[in-house]
């Protein structure tokens, strides 16, 4: 059976291994499953939920694109724009704010977590923002939304808002209500310094990370100092759980080769981790230096990214203004 799958990336720029492994790598498999209907947004509404410097946040825009294409998602097979440049996400938005709970939106975890001790600077949009996930979401009747742990809450939310949508206008399905489509193996990637704390972009150390523009000596440099334990790499799966350096090395090697954690672990077990990160990061040069190349290659053509942008929001407003204009007749303007 067919699916119709859309998913979005902010456009902070510099993404990382965590964003290719935890979400491109799969846009990639998704996208050349010709029974696939795919739409990639590039979430530019919600990235000003935090203060962004204009011009950093055009240049994202075009890098994310970049890498999008780099890692081999085709623009001809799937739906690549950028969020604000079609309105109709805007209005939906409000107009799903009044149907979503104040309950609702206060357990979302992810509010708690960014906004931090200080809640009352944070900005309303932050707060707010699931439901402009959700009407991102809704727009184009999606059946399947990948997603990892961060973001479940978020899409249990979005089924929420549609089913009372729904009730409400007593209107049946017309509000599609997506099902998650969750990675089986290895997604979530920890910094390379510290096992307990996720991949990202904002911390300080770029050893930190393993960037998409990354060439081959900073990768083989970065995994040569990445932390580790004094011990050999484990035997078994529950010996690793109490590992969290050993867990992330091994789980990126096995998420990159495709295979199972129980399985890298067997091949490495007991072996030196000097001998497990020369492997590790030939796998990762292999995969990495090809797109950061493209990347690259793809930033010196900004017209040619504007176009594929400008293809893409057509494609996406043909769609979504169909249904803004739908759900507006429905709640009566």
């Amino acid at each position: 059976m067919s699916k119709k799958i859309f998913s979005g990336v902010q456009p902070t720029g510099n993404l990382h291994l965590g964003n290719y492994l935890g979400a491109i790598k799969n846009f990639v498999t998704l996208n050349n499953d010709n029974e696939n209907k795919c739409i990639f947004c590039v979430v530019d509404l919600h990235a000003i939920t935090v203060k962004q410097n204009p011009k950093e946040l055009r240049n994202n825009i075009r890098e994310t694109v970049a890498t999008f294409i780099a890692s081999g998602i085709d623009p001809k097979k799937s739906i690549i724009f950028n969020q604000s440049s079609v309105a109709a996400h805007a209005e939906a938005a409000w107009i799903l704010s009044c149907v979503a709970r104040m309950g609702w939106l206060n357990r979302m975890t992810q509010f708690k977590e960014k906004a931090g001790k200080d809640k009352e600077k944070a900005s309303v949009g932050l707060y707010s923002y699931p439901v402009l996930m959700a009407a991102d979401i809704l727009l184009y009747d999606a059946t399947h939304v990948p997603v990892g742990d961060d973001q479940k809450q978020h899409l249990e939310l979005c089924r929420d808002i549609a089913q009372k949508f729904n009730n409400d206008f007593e209107v049946n399905n017309f509000l599609q209500v997506p099902e998650p489509l969750i990675q089986k193996e290895f997604s979530r990637i920890m910094s390379l310094k510290d096992g307990s704390k996720k991949m990202s972009k904002s911390e300080l150390s770029d050893l930190s990370r393993i960037n998409l523009t990354d060439n081959k000596d900073q990768i083989i440099n970065k995994i040569k100092k990445a932390k580790t334990d004094p011990l050999l790499l484990p035997k078994s799966l529950k010996e690793i759980d109490e590992r969290v350096e050993a867990k992330n090395l091994i789980g990126i090697y096995a998420s990159l080769t495709n295979s199972t954690l129980d399985k890298s672990i067997e091949n490495f077990a007991g072996k030196n981790f000097s001998e497990f990160k020369e492997k590790l990061s030939q796998v990762l040069v292999d995969k990495i230096e090809p797109i950061s190349a493209e990347i690259k290659k793809l930033l010196a053509d900004q017209e040619y990214l504007d176009q594929i942008l400008l293809e893409g929001v057509e494609k996406a407003n043909s769609i979504a203004s169909k249904k803004i204009e739908g759900i507006k007749e429905i709640v009566g303007f």
